[in-house]
Protein backbone atom coordinates (compact mmCIF):
# COMPACT_ATOMS: atom_id res chain seq x y z
CA UNK A 1 0.00 0.00 0.00
CA UNK A 2 1.41 3.56 -0.71
CA UNK A 3 2.18 6.09 1.67
CA UNK A 4 -0.12 9.21 1.78
CA UNK A 5 1.75 12.43 1.01
CA UNK A 6 1.92 15.54 2.75
CA UNK A 7 3.07 18.43 2.30
CA UNK A 8 4.40 20.92 4.92
CA UNK A 9 5.37 24.34 4.81
CA UNK A 10 7.63 26.23 7.13
CA UNK A 11 6.81 29.85 8.43
CA UNK A 12 10.88 30.91 7.37
CA UNK A 13 14.07 29.07 7.07
CA UNK A 14 14.94 25.86 8.73
CA UNK A 15 16.06 25.71 11.96
CA UNK A 16 16.48 24.13 15.26
CA UNK A 17 13.01 25.12 16.11
CA UNK A 18 12.05 22.32 13.83
CA UNK A 19 13.65 19.64 15.29
CA UNK A 20 10.79 17.37 15.69
CA UNK A 21 9.60 16.91 11.80
CA UNK A 22 13.77 17.09 11.32
CA UNK A 23 13.54 13.94 13.00
CA UNK A 24 10.85 12.21 11.56
CA UNK A 25 11.88 12.48 7.99
CA UNK A 26 15.78 12.09 8.91
CA UNK A 27 14.90 9.02 11.41
CA UNK A 28 12.58 7.79 8.91
CA UNK A 29 10.17 7.66 11.11
CA UNK A 30 7.12 9.47 8.96
CA UNK A 31 7.95 6.93 6.60
CA UNK A 32 7.75 3.93 8.52
CA UNK A 33 4.04 4.94 9.50
CA UNK A 34 2.96 5.12 5.86
CA UNK A 35 3.55 9.27 5.28
CA UNK A 36 5.45 10.91 2.61
CA UNK A 37 6.63 14.15 4.07
CA UNK A 38 7.65 16.90 1.79
CA UNK A 39 8.59 19.74 4.11
CA UNK A 40 9.31 23.20 2.37
CA UNK A 41 11.06 26.26 3.78
CA UNK A 42 10.05 29.59 1.98
CA UNK A 43 13.40 31.34 0.41
CA UNK A 44 11.22 34.81 0.92
CA UNK A 45 7.71 36.17 2.06
CA UNK A 46 5.32 32.90 1.56
CA UNK A 47 1.51 32.98 2.51
CA UNK A 48 1.19 29.59 4.01
CA UNK A 49 -2.09 30.80 5.22
CA UNK A 50 -3.18 31.36 1.18
CA UNK A 51 -1.58 28.06 0.67
CA UNK A 52 -3.61 26.29 3.33
CA UNK A 53 -7.34 28.09 2.37
CA UNK A 54 -6.81 27.05 -1.75
CA UNK A 55 -5.98 23.37 -0.41
CA UNK A 56 -2.21 23.51 -2.45
CA UNK A 57 -0.68 22.46 0.68
CA UNK A 58 -1.77 20.32 3.84
CA UNK A 59 0.48 21.45 6.82
CA UNK A 60 1.51 24.83 7.87
CA UNK A 61 3.48 26.43 10.71
CA UNK A 62 3.88 29.63 11.96
CA UNK A 63 3.38 31.49 14.95
CA UNK A 64 -0.05 31.78 16.87
CA UNK A 65 -0.26 35.61 16.60
CA UNK A 66 -0.99 34.58 12.55
CA UNK A 67 -3.68 32.59 13.55
CA UNK A 68 -5.96 35.76 14.45
CA UNK A 69 -4.58 37.78 11.88
CA UNK A 70 -4.80 35.63 8.65
CA UNK A 71 -7.46 33.64 10.34
CA UNK A 72 -10.09 32.35 7.31
CA UNK A 73 -13.13 30.38 8.34
CA UNK A 74 -11.68 26.76 7.58
CA UNK A 75 -8.80 27.15 9.72
CA UNK A 76 -8.13 24.47 12.00
CA UNK A 77 -5.14 24.78 14.48
CA UNK A 78 -3.69 20.83 15.43
CA UNK A 79 -0.98 21.95 18.85
CA UNK A 80 1.75 23.90 19.47
CA UNK A 81 5.16 22.16 19.71
CA UNK A 82 7.34 24.76 20.46
CA UNK A 83 7.13 28.04 22.85
CA UNK A 84 10.17 30.19 23.53
CA UNK A 85 10.86 33.68 25.23
CA UNK A 86 10.50 36.73 22.52
CA UNK A 87 10.33 40.05 23.11
CA UNK A 88 12.98 42.95 22.53
CA UNK A 89 16.51 42.97 23.15
CA UNK A 90 17.86 45.74 24.33
CA UNK A 91 21.33 46.95 25.08
CA UNK A 92 22.17 47.59 28.75
CA UNK A 93 24.01 50.63 27.68
CA UNK A 94 20.83 52.27 25.78
CA UNK A 95 18.46 51.23 28.95
CA UNK A 96 18.80 54.92 30.80
CA UNK A 97 17.83 55.93 27.41
CA UNK A 98 15.02 53.92 27.39
CA UNK A 99 13.62 54.71 31.12
CA UNK A 100 14.53 58.58 30.08
CA UNK A 101 11.99 58.24 27.58
CA UNK A 102 14.63 59.42 24.95
CA UNK A 103 14.54 58.33 21.67
CA UNK A 104 16.02 54.93 20.96
CA UNK A 105 16.37 52.87 17.53
CA UNK A 106 15.24 49.34 17.49
CA UNK A 107 16.30 47.18 14.55
CA UNK A 108 13.75 44.83 13.34
CA UNK A 109 13.61 42.31 10.39
CA UNK A 110 9.72 43.73 9.78
CA UNK A 111 8.96 47.19 10.45
CA UNK A 112 5.44 47.51 9.59
CA UNK A 113 2.52 48.81 11.92
CA UNK A 114 1.06 45.59 13.54
CA UNK A 115 4.53 44.49 13.98
CA UNK A 116 5.75 47.98 15.23
CA UNK A 117 2.55 48.31 17.24
CA UNK A 118 3.35 45.12 19.16
CA UNK A 119 6.37 45.84 19.81
CA UNK A 120 5.98 49.49 21.64
CA UNK A 121 2.81 47.76 23.67
CA UNK A 122 5.79 45.25 25.18
CA UNK A 123 7.78 48.34 25.63
CA UNK A 124 4.97 50.20 27.03
CA UNK A 125 4.05 47.72 29.22
CA UNK A 126 7.56 47.13 30.75
CA UNK A 127 7.59 51.12 31.50
CA UNK A 128 4.47 51.01 32.89
CA UNK A 129 5.49 48.49 35.48
CA UNK A 130 8.48 49.78 36.31
CA UNK A 131 7.31 53.58 37.01
CA UNK A 132 7.98 55.78 33.83
CA UNK A 133 6.31 56.16 30.89
CA UNK A 134 7.19 55.65 26.85
CA UNK A 135 6.11 58.07 24.27
CA UNK A 136 5.43 56.12 21.00
CA UNK A 137 7.17 59.08 19.10
CA UNK A 138 10.23 58.46 20.88
CA UNK A 139 10.71 54.70 19.79
CA UNK A 140 11.68 54.14 16.07
CA UNK A 141 11.79 50.52 14.63
CA UNK A 142 13.84 50.17 11.31
CA UNK A 143 13.41 47.22 9.10
CA UNK A 144 16.80 45.50 8.80
CA UNK A 145 17.10 41.58 8.38
CA UNK A 146 17.00 38.96 10.98
CA UNK A 147 20.51 39.35 11.53
CA UNK A 148 19.75 41.19 15.28
CA UNK A 149 23.58 40.70 17.06
CA UNK A 150 25.26 42.07 13.82
CA UNK A 151 23.02 44.92 13.67
CA UNK A 152 23.35 45.44 17.22
CA UNK A 153 26.86 45.68 16.98
CA UNK A 154 27.67 47.38 14.10
CA UNK A 155 24.98 49.89 13.36
CA UNK A 156 23.69 50.60 10.00
CA UNK A 157 24.92 53.09 7.30
CA UNK A 158 28.22 54.71 6.89
CA UNK A 159 30.47 57.89 7.54
CA UNK A 160 28.07 60.80 8.20
CA UNK A 161 25.02 58.21 7.65
CA UNK A 162 26.32 55.87 10.50
CA UNK A 163 23.58 55.22 13.53
CA UNK A 164 23.56 53.07 16.33
CA UNK A 165 20.59 50.87 17.59
CA UNK A 166 19.98 50.47 20.73
CA UNK A 167 17.67 47.29 20.55
CA UNK A 168 16.22 44.74 18.43
CA UNK A 169 12.41 43.36 18.78
CA UNK A 170 11.14 39.86 17.19
CA UNK A 171 14.44 38.46 18.81
CA UNK A 172 14.24 34.93 20.98
CA UNK A 173 15.89 33.86 23.57
CA UNK A 174 16.93 30.34 22.49
CA UNK A 175 18.34 32.36 18.87
CA UNK A 176 19.52 35.98 19.98
CA UNK A 177 19.66 35.65 23.62
CA UNK A 178 22.58 32.63 23.07
CA UNK A 179 24.22 34.19 20.41
CA UNK A 180 24.52 37.58 22.71
CA UNK A 181 25.86 35.49 25.42
CA UNK A 182 28.51 34.12 23.11
CA UNK A 183 29.08 37.65 21.68
CA UNK A 184 29.41 38.85 25.43
CA UNK A 185 26.90 41.54 24.82
CA UNK A 186 25.35 43.28 27.97
CA UNK A 187 22.32 43.09 27.48
CA UNK A 188 18.47 43.51 29.15
CA UNK A 189 15.90 40.88 26.95
CA UNK A 190 12.42 42.73 27.73
CA UNK A 191 9.95 39.34 27.21
CA UNK A 192 7.08 38.51 29.14
CA UNK A 193 8.79 37.47 32.23
CA UNK A 194 9.84 41.70 32.96
CA UNK A 195 7.12 42.71 30.38
CA UNK A 196 3.58 42.02 31.81
CA UNK A 197 2.09 40.97 28.10
CA UNK A 198 0.54 37.25 27.47
CA UNK A 199 3.69 35.23 24.85
CA UNK A 200 2.98 34.20 21.71
CA UNK A 201 6.72 33.44 20.83
CA UNK A 202 6.05 29.64 19.76
CA UNK A 203 4.78 27.87 16.69
CA UNK A 204 1.28 26.30 15.69
CA UNK A 205 1.21 23.26 13.79
CA UNK A 206 -1.96 24.13 11.70
CA UNK A 207 -4.22 22.18 8.87
CA UNK A 208 -7.86 23.14 7.67
CA UNK A 209 -11.15 21.40 8.46
CA UNK A 210 -11.87 20.56 5.03
CA UNK A 211 -7.97 18.66 4.35
CA UNK A 212 -8.63 17.35 7.93
CA UNK A 213 -12.24 15.60 6.70
CA UNK A 214 -10.31 13.80 4.10
CA UNK A 215 -6.97 13.06 5.39
CA UNK A 216 -7.60 12.73 9.16
CA UNK A 217 -6.14 9.32 9.65
CA UNK A 218 -2.85 10.25 7.89
CA UNK A 219 -3.02 13.74 9.69
CA UNK A 220 -3.70 12.07 13.27
CA UNK A 221 -0.30 9.81 12.46
CA UNK A 222 1.46 12.71 11.55
CA UNK A 223 0.81 14.52 14.45
CA UNK A 224 1.61 11.35 17.02
CA UNK A 225 5.21 11.13 14.94
CA UNK A 226 5.72 14.63 15.65
CA UNK A 227 5.22 14.42 18.98
CA UNK A 228 7.54 11.14 19.38
CA UNK A 229 10.11 12.56 17.34
CA UNK A 230 10.08 15.77 19.86
CA UNK A 231 10.12 13.62 22.53
CA UNK A 232 12.77 11.45 21.43
CA UNK A 233 14.92 14.90 20.77
CA UNK A 234 13.55 16.23 24.38
CA UNK A 235 15.38 12.89 25.77
CA UNK A 236 18.54 12.34 23.92
CA UNK A 237 19.72 16.09 22.88
CA UNK A 238 23.16 14.32 21.92
CA UNK A 239 21.44 12.57 19.41
CA UNK A 240 19.24 15.60 18.65
CA UNK A 241 22.08 17.72 17.51
CA UNK A 242 23.35 15.15 15.47
CA UNK A 243 20.11 14.31 13.62
CA UNK A 244 20.04 18.55 12.71
CA UNK A 245 23.64 18.38 11.76
CA UNK A 246 23.32 15.32 10.15
CA UNK A 247 19.83 16.94 7.93
CA UNK A 248 21.04 20.09 7.67
CA UNK A 249 24.68 19.75 6.79
CA UNK A 250 25.66 22.35 9.14
CA UNK A 251 29.08 22.27 10.46
CA UNK A 252 28.47 21.39 13.92
CA UNK A 253 29.95 24.78 16.09
CA UNK A 254 29.61 25.93 19.81
CA UNK A 255 27.25 28.33 19.42
CA UNK A 256 24.57 26.22 17.12
CA UNK A 257 24.92 23.43 20.06
CA UNK A 258 24.13 26.03 22.83
CA UNK A 259 21.05 26.74 20.51
CA UNK A 260 19.85 23.45 19.99
CA UNK A 261 20.40 22.39 23.81
CA UNK A 262 18.31 26.04 24.93
CA UNK A 263 15.30 25.13 22.21
CA UNK A 264 15.23 21.18 23.30
CA UNK A 265 13.84 22.61 26.75
CA UNK A 266 11.15 24.76 24.53
CA UNK A 267 9.62 21.71 22.57
CA UNK A 268 6.24 20.85 23.09
CA UNK A 269 4.54 17.09 23.78
CA UNK A 270 2.38 15.97 22.89
CA UNK A 271 1.02 17.84 20.41
CA UNK A 272 -3.15 18.93 20.79
CA UNK A 273 -5.08 21.58 20.33
CA UNK A 274 -5.13 24.07 23.33
CA UNK A 275 -8.02 26.62 22.82
CA UNK A 276 -6.80 28.11 26.25
CA UNK A 277 -3.88 28.45 25.69
CA UNK A 278 -3.81 31.75 23.31
CA UNK A 279 -6.96 33.52 24.54
CA UNK A 280 -5.28 35.83 26.67
CA UNK A 281 -3.10 37.26 23.38
CA UNK A 282 -6.82 37.03 21.48
CA UNK A 283 -7.89 39.73 24.10
CA UNK A 284 -4.66 41.54 23.69
CA UNK A 285 -4.97 41.08 20.29
CA UNK A 286 -8.32 42.31 20.32
CA UNK A 287 -7.22 45.81 22.82
CA UNK A 288 -4.95 46.51 20.36
CA UNK A 289 -7.35 46.62 17.46
CA UNK A 290 -4.95 44.08 15.65
CA UNK A 291 -7.80 41.21 15.41
CA UNK A 292 -11.00 40.50 16.69
CA UNK A 293 -12.60 36.82 16.37
CA UNK A 294 -16.11 35.79 17.72
CA UNK A 295 -16.35 33.09 20.24
CA UNK A 296 -17.80 30.75 17.81
CA UNK A 297 -14.65 31.27 15.24
CA UNK A 298 -12.35 31.15 18.01
CA UNK A 299 -13.85 27.94 19.39
CA UNK A 300 -14.11 26.89 16.05
CA UNK A 301 -10.09 26.91 15.23
CA UNK A 302 -9.50 23.94 18.07
CA UNK A 303 -12.21 21.81 17.12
Amino acid sequence: MANTALTLTLEWFLNPDHLPFIAGIHTGAYNKAGLDIEMIQPTEHYDGFAELQAGNIDLHVNEPIHLFEHYFDDLKALGCFFVTDGGVLMKQSSMDKLHQNQPIRITTPAANPITNKIGFEILSRYAKQNGFTLECDNVSFVETDFQHLHNLQQGDGQGKEHKEFDGAWLCFYNFEGIEANHAGLDYTFIDQHLSPYPNFSALELMTTHSIWQEKSVALQEFVKVTTDMGQLCINDPEQARNIYYGYTGDTPSELMDDIINDTLKRLITPIKPDADRWSALRDMLTKLDIAALSDAHYAKLWQ
